[in-house]
């Protein structure tokens, strides 16, 4: 304990001295600071990679918190992305600074330590850096905003609402896709440039029951309206909604995604429909890749909203659904009255379940196979003041009839994973194979 004192006592110093650089840090860059900040802090940090980008370059993601090499039960998991779009490099920045300000404030900030020792917090500052590294310094053109195959990551996702099968996914976007299903996200945000707004599911519709007024409407759409406010008024200007002078005005500096424009494939969606995450989609700069003296600005704009957003992942209520005799279980539904999911939130390997609600009192029904159908209604209080959700756990009973457990849709457990690199590797020999075998047929016969 004396060591991590003195290690963080020794950083803290030296970031309160010369602190991170405004710059735009090259990949090499950023991977040799993460690595020296893992090194120096490992007590609250942990550095891997969730896979690599098409170049090869490594998908780092710094892990923070009281215990950031595993998960904690009643610990919910929150992350941030960033440089989806290679040429949209603020995010990246704004990310590194983030961690940065983390590392250098825990223990004397009390916001700060507060959000680390409750939640456990991922960061992806560049998830297309090839992307980073063939971009222009542009305001508003696109060169490097796709990845190496001139593909945009974020449109390359499996989609709720329209059919994508056959579609290879990118390596970066399979890499996030793997990653969702080693950890039980709660909250999480990608950052964007070429606006400034706080974006909303759902990016997409097909014209069903959740397109009403132009917007296409989720279950959780309060939240997300919540969510959405929380960023732009903690945000120095977002709020206003006219930021830059050559963008559509945002009231109140948020936007529902589809009535903005429609989006297919798209990131958010795919986290708050399969992830049981929900994400916002932040646009955060009205140029997407300002000269580096317009950094130190955008980091004093966007820092408390960034702080403030990263506490609501202690909304609503939280638990552990248990059979009859004490042991968690996976794959319990877990439902809220009134908020039909596509995909119906499910308790995760730990039998946990995160439900991200606003004050109020909601009806809870909970059913597992050979259990009988447990329903609660629950008064759900401000989580986020006190760092944490309600906690409220259930205990099912065994049934001695039928099961009527809620059946997940095949959709659901099985997303469209589109065509590998593997897939698209072994095609070619495939097909020829079963050429080789018409043309032997078709001889045999003459």
């Amino acid at each position: 304990m004396f060591v991590f004192m003195l290690c963080l006592f020794l950083w803290s110093w030296l970031s309160s001295i010369h602190g991170l650089e405004f710059h735009y840090h090259n990949s090499m860059e950023m991977e040799q600071y993460l690595k020296d900040i893992n090194r120096t802090l490992p007590d609250i940090t942990h550095l891997h990679s969730i896979g690599q980008s098409v170049e090869g370059r490594e998908l780092w993601v710094l892990i923070l918190g009281q215990h950031p090499r595993e998960h904690r039960t009643g610990i919910p998991e929150f992350k941030y992305v960033g440089n989806m779009h290679g040429n949209e490099a603020v995010g990246r920045v704004l990310l590194l600074q983030l961690i940065d300000y983390l590392t250098s404030r825990y223990l004397s900030d009390p916001l700060v330590t507060s959000l680390l020792n409750s939640s456990r917090v991922h960061i992806l500052p560049s998830m297309n850096p090839d992307g980073f590294e063939s971009s222009a310094r542009e305001c508003m053109y696109t060169k490097g905003r796709y990845n190496k195959n001139g593909v945009d990551l974020n449109r390359n996702f499996p989609d709720a609402f329209e059919s994508t099968t056959g579609r290879k996914r990118e390596k970066e976007v399979r890499a996030v896709m793997d990653w969702l299903k080693t950890q039980s996200f709660v909250l999480s945000a990608n950052l964007h440039g070429g606006a400034v707004v706080a974006s909303y599911p759902y990016d997409n519709s097909n014209g069903g029951s959740e397109l009403q007024r132009g917007l296409s409407i989720s279950p959780d759409d309060d939240v997300f309206v919540h969510l959405a406010k929380t960023y732009s008024y903690s945000h120095r200007e977002m709020h206003n909604g006219n930021s830059c002078y050559d963008s559509q005005d945002f009231s109140h500096g948020v936007t529902n995604g589809y009535h903005w424009y429609p989006l297919p494939g798209g990131m958010q969606d795919y986290n708050y429909v399969w992830a049981q995450c929900l994400e916002l989609t932040l646009e955060i700069s009205c140029c997407k890749y300002p000269p580096e003296a317009q950094l130190p600005g955008l980091w004093a704009a966007n820092k408390p909203a960034l702080l403030a957003y990263m506490q609501q992942v202690h909304l609503g209520v939280k638990g552990v659904v248990m059979d009859s005799y004490g042991k968690p279980v996976q794959n319990a539904v877990v439902e809220v009255a009134g908020r039909r999911n596509v995909c119906p939130f499910r308790t995760d390997r730990n039998g946990e379940y995160y439900r991200l609600l606003l004050p109020g009192n909601y009806t809870i029904k909970v059913t597992y196979p050979g259990h009988k159908t447990l329903t609660r209604t629950i008064p759900v209080p401000y989580g986020p003041d006190a760092f944490s959700a309600l906690t409220h756990n259930f205990l099912l009973q065994t049934s001695d009839y039928s099961s009527t457990a809620t059946q997940l849709p095949q959709s659901c457990t099985t997303p469209d994973l589109g065509i590998q690199e593997s897939d698209s590797a072994t095609l070619l020999p495939s097909v020829f194979t079963a050429l080789t075998l018409f043309l032997l047929q078709t001889l045999l016969m003459l």
